[in-house]
């Protein structure tokens, strides 16, 4: 007796690895080569080719082609009709010698009638819109929405999925603040002021100045394992999110009176820049690309929240 369940009216083919308590409902079809883990639901008319690997507990609602090439996380959700492509120049009867990898991310979900384009990475408790057209890679954590998707926000998470709102008083407590400066408006005009020794907790050895960012763009998506951070836009506003490994918030920075100061071992994200922004940021040491964590995997397991 096997230890998954297949619907009379669904194909699982034989070579098939297919882990317990995993159900395979009607109409469904499962290739040879196909691995898919424990605790998943294969829902209606799925069809499942041979390079295709699915972690524990994913969700794939009906009508969903997975191709061949696609990697699956666990806790991943596909909602129903999204299209997976594997080819970017596809012709019938002729056929790649290798498919592009398109990885979902642990916790990722897949808004109903999405487009993901080939290669790409949706990162790790990502939620893709329906309808958008994922055709470049998505960070983690981002929400986005639109042909071609672009990132709107970020979610926040407890450990269980469910949705918080994003809280920078815990952030606060890890050690990331807002800093207000001291300004004076005056009829020629206003004057913000950043007495470092007094406002930073670090102090400043390098400033680097960013600027002309389309609004659809995403920058930093890294941290910092030594080096501290102070931001301020000087002119517009930008959208700066903040992530510590256990918990995440957003903060507005929208004027030159106000700055957030973001410690080691903090990821942080920058994006929704308005047209003509200006967002300066004072760092505590020249630059060391051995400083930077580009990976969030990484991030979270150094500290210890993988």
């Amino acid at each position: 007796m096997s230890d998954y369940f297949v619907h009379p009216n669904g194909i699982v083919e034989p070579g098939a690895q297919i882990g317990a308590r995993t159900r395979v409902w009607a109409f469904a079809h499962v290739l040879p080569g196909a691995r898919i883990g424990e605790d998943c639901n294969i829902c209606d008319h799925c069809y499942v080719e041979n390079d295709v690997v699915l972690g524990d507990r994913v969700t794939v609602k009906p009508f969903v082609p997975l191709p061949d090439g696609l990697r699956i996380e666990d806790d991943v959700f596909i909602g129903p009709n999204v299209a997976f492509t594997n080819d970017h120049f596809p012709r019938s009867k002729h056929y790649l010698a290798q498919f592009p990898r398109t990885t979902l991310r642990t916790g990722s979900t897949i808004g109903a009638s999405a487009t993901v384009l080939p290669g790409v990475t949706i990162g790790r408790d990502a939620m893709v819109g329906s309808g958008a057209v994922v055709s470049v890679d998505i960070p983690p954590n981002a929400i986005v929405m639109g042909v071609p998707a672009r990132v709107v926000g970020f979610v926040n998470s407890d450990r269980n999925g469910h949705l918080q709102p994003g809280n920078l008083a815990d952030l606060e407590a890890a050690g990331a603040s807002l800093i207000k400066l001291h300004t004076v408006s005056d009829p020629d005009g206003s004057l913000a002021v950043n007495e470092m020794a007094k406002l930073l907790p670090f102090v400043p050895r390098r400033y680097f100045v960013v600027y002309d960012v389309p609004n659809h763009e995403v920058r930093g998506l890294h941290a910092h394992r030594i080096q501290h951070q102070f931001l301020t836009c000087v002119r517009g506003s930008v959208h700066v999110m903040v992530d510590n490994g256990h918990c995440r918030a957003e903060v507005v920075l929208d004027s030159p009176g106000v700055g957030l100061y973001v410690p080691p071992m903090h990821w942080a994200a920058q994006y929704k820049y308005s047209a003509g922004s200006v967002m300066l940021a004072l760092s505590s040491s020249e630059y060391d690309p051995t400083d930077y964590i580009h990976d969030y995997e990484e991030f979270l397991s150094l500290t210890g929240a993988a």
